[in-house]
């Protein structure tokens, strides 16, 4: 079954130059709508995950320098 759906040539564009060229217009939007599904605002609440991870970013940037 087939569907369309209606957007400015503007948007088109934009979406064209985000397509890979080996993928159809279907896998484009699919891979497009499950981006950052994985991705759970919150998911750390409640937890030291947070803070371990800045104390991990704090540490790279001071082995950095």
């Amino acid at each position: 079954m087939s569907t369309s759906i209606r957007v400015s040539d503007e948007t088109k564009q934009k979406l064209a130059r985000l397509k890979r060229e080996d993928e159809s217009w279907d896998e484009f939007l699919d891979r497009l709508a499950n981006e950052g599904s994985g991705m759970n605002a919150g998911a750390w609440k409640g937890t030291d995950k947070a803070e371990k991870a800045r104390e991990a970013i704090k540490r790279s940037r001071e082995s950095y320098e």
